[in-house]
């Protein structure tokens, strides 16, 4: 026996190493059967746990508190939207948009929202979506406000009216290339640039009559709040457009049956019918015989093209009413006015008219009627204009327009007393000494 156990040890002995990696490879099997049974009972009983009913409510409880209760919205207004249909956009209940409604109706009227306007709000995200707060415009100076007392579960309601102060602008330039460019420039607003052409329009072609290095000033009303944020523009009570270095000089007088501009012999810049219903554009095609681009012979051209880009405003010559707005042939779209008894015109290839031109409809001179365009017998986007006088056409160009009224008796003398006035308040504004 002991021969035997000898003989053992020695093979041991002699084979240590592989008996040692025996071992070691016999303890590794058994931990990773150990190891994966375990994991096995570890996702049992995980799967057991999550599809727990308490469990997957708890889960759920945790995840909706991760969220902030209220969420606050700055709102753009798109075209088409209403309140209603914003507030339905976050999901809030009929029954809530009748209670902001009625609380809303309470202070004033809600005007329709316009494009690009902001409405701000606060909504509880809770089963039941409350709105918490509302800010909503009901003009660039005055907006309502309404929060919610929790306590109480109704709405606070208040106006809120930004005060503007008015302020007295002067500008002025030499036109380097082009009037609007140069305007544009010297950052005065885009809609006052529109309102000196259309002053000016009465007596300048602005695509013939000005020249380079021609220049303009301006003096305009700005309303701003306590931070100098402008809100709006106002008049234009001083304008002056020189050209060839001669003054065009017209004062704003506004005293109401006599409102408008004036020149400085206190004559109204107003006529009957404006030389140019549109601003920036080239006389493409003038009054009288031409060979027709499309139709290919020659024929009289009983009107003015004048081309510019597709859009452009259009505008009434003259204070009358709309007698056509429709589809006119081979002009497109179109719209004729009846000024008086004498005079009529026609605007056509319009590529869509401004909202609200229909037949009876009454415009004043200076009013966008529609919009440059292409439609009808056309080779590109341009106005073609007529002027009709007695039922004749006539070159709109070389007529004669009756003089603007003058200004008589006491309404001069304030008139004069005005103008003086605005010429010192001019010049004390380019000395900075305002």
């Amino acid at each position: 026996m002991k021969f035997y156990l000898d003989k053992i040890q020695k093979a041991v002995l002699k084979n240590i190493e592989f008996f040692i990696l025996f071992s070691l490879v016999t303890f590794a099997i058994l931990s990773t059967h150990i190891y994966n049974l375990n994991k096995e009972q570890t996702v049992r009983n995980l799967i057991s746990v999550t599809e727990n009913l308490y469990f997957q409510k708890n889960l759920e409880h945790i995840i909706s508190n991760l969220e902030p209760k209220y969420k606050t919205i700055q709102h753009i207004v798109s075209k088409g939207e209403s309140l209603n249909s914003i507030l339905k956009t976050y999901q809030v209940s009929n029954e809530e948009i009748k209670k902001v409604n009625t609380t809303l109706s309470k202070i004033q009227k809600t005007n329709k929202l316009k494009i690009n306007q902001m409405i701000k709000l606060t909504i509880d995200q809770s089963k039941d979506k409350k709105v918490i707060y509302l800010l909503y415009p009901i003009s660039k100076t005055k907006k309502i406000e309404i929060s919610r007392n929790l306590e109480k579960n109704e709405f606070k309601k208040k106006e809120i009216i930004t005060n503007l102060n008015k302020r007295i602008v002067v500008k002025e330039g030499r036109i380097t290339h082009s009037l609007y460019k140069t305007a544009e420039n010297l950052k005065i607003p885009i809609n006052l640039i529109v309102e000196f052409a259309r002053i000016y329009g009465f007596q300048v072609d602005f695509q013939r009559d000005i020249r380079k290095n021609d220049s303009f000033q301006i003096m305009y009303e700005v309303f701003e709040d306590d931070n100098k944020n402008i809100f709006e523009t106002g008049n234009i009570i001083f304008a002056d457009l020189i050209l060839r270095d001669q003054s065009n000089a017209l004062y704003y007088y506004k005293e109401k049956k006599n409102e408008g501009h004036y020149d400085i012999n206190g004559k109204s810049i107003k006529k009957a019918l404006m030389k140019t219903p549109i601003n920036g554009a080239r006389l493409s095609s003038s009054f009288g015989m031409r060979k027709h681009p499309i139709d290919g012979f020659n024929k009289m051209h009983r009107g003015t093209d004048f081309a510019a880009p597709k859009g452009t405003p259009i505008m009434a010559s003259g204070d009358g009413v709309i007698i056509r707005a429709r589809w006119c042939g081979g002009g497109g779209n179109c719209i004729k006015i009846k000024h008086n008894s004498t005079y009529s015109t026609v605007y056509a290839h319009m590529s869509k008219f401004a909202s609200g031109m229909k037949v009876g409809r009454r415009v004043k001179q200076g009013q966008v009627i529609g919009y440059v365009g292409s439609t009808g017998k056309s080779t590109g986007p341009h106005l073609h204009y007529e002027v009709i006088e007695n039922g004749k056409r006539i070159n709109s160009q070389t007529l004669k327009l009756p003089s603007g009224k003058v200004l008589k008796g006491k309404n001069r003398k304030l008139f004069e007393i005005n103008r003086i006035k605005l010429d010192v308040l001019k010049s004390e504004l380019i000395l900075g000494l305002k």
